[in-house]
């Protein structure tokens, strides 16, 4: 895969910015509607956002797009304009960004245009939907089980004690420490309506923690049906660290 990456010694701000070609084909619909269509878009990589597509303009129902007075500022991409999709008889209003005449850090960006994931009804990537945003191609998930002891405190009381935890190590993140729900006290845990989703494991469900008179929203979650990618952690329980007293490993505390 052809990649550029934006660095310049006379301008630090360019080497927070990766812009990448990706060889997927990537769609974007909504009300039914194919809006952009690509086998040439750029993912851009910037630290502290979620990775984004960039469509060229070509592959882009520019005919459903209404153009927008709003405006932006980054300071490292330069001034964006937005646009405002209309499609069965919808206003997804400035749905969709482009930087016209952008920084020389960001210049390969010239004539593409990006969309809002969470204004969009549908993303795919070939013919899978995808949920969540982008995949960073530099972020990785192992997954690997364990014999460690892991003991998570809540309200001075053991909610669980496991010899057989799987242990996830994400790029960038603390480690998490997965328990299969037979060494979780069962009776401390509320199912929660809570959902969230992650591109790299697949859709979150909460419980909340009761015990000692305290209750601790969300403090855990755990994928029913993770990703092809992430099978190993099915149904088992990760703890929210600063939900909870102590999460210990090895009885030394536990990765934050």
């Amino acid at each position: 895969m052809a990649s550029h990456t934006s660095k310049s010694t006379q301008d630090p701000r360019a080497q927070r910015l990766g812009l990448e070609r990706n060889g997927k084909r990537v769609r974007v619909v909504a009300g039914g509607k194919t809006i952009a269509d690509s086998l040439a878009t750029m993912l851009v990589l910037e630290h502290g956002h979620m990775p984004v597509y960039y469509f060229p303009r070509a592959d882009v129902r520019m005919d459903l797009l209404e153009k927008s007075e709003q405006r932006s500022r980054c300071p490292l991409k330069g001034e964006a304009s937005y646009w405002t999709v209309n499609v069965a008889g919808r206003r997804l209003e400035n749905a969709v960004w482009s930087y016209e005449q952008p920084l020389d850090p960001a210049a390969p960006l010239t004539e593409f245009i990006a969309f809002y994931w969470d204004k969009i009804d549908h993303w795919f990537e070939e013919d899978e939907e995808v949920f969540g945003h982008p995949r960073d191609p530099n972020h990785r998930i192992d997954v690997r089980p364990s014999s460690r002891v892991v003991r998570v405190l809540f309200s001075d009381q053991q909610i669980a004690y496991s010899r057989r935890a799987m242990f996830l190590f994400e790029t960038g993140l603390p480690v998490r420490y997965y328990i299969p729900p037979q060494d979780v006290l069962a009776s401390a845990l509320t199912a929660s309506p809570t959902r969230t989703t992650c591109p790299y494991k697949g859709q979150a469900s909460y419980y909340s923690l009761t015990g000692g008179g305290q209750i601790a929203e969300d403090a855990v979650w755990s994928y029913r049906e993770p990703l092809p990618e992430c099978p190993r952690i099915r149904e088992y329980l990760c703890f929210d660290p600063r939900k909870v007293q102590r999460i210990e490993v090895e009885g030394e505390p536990g990765a934050m």
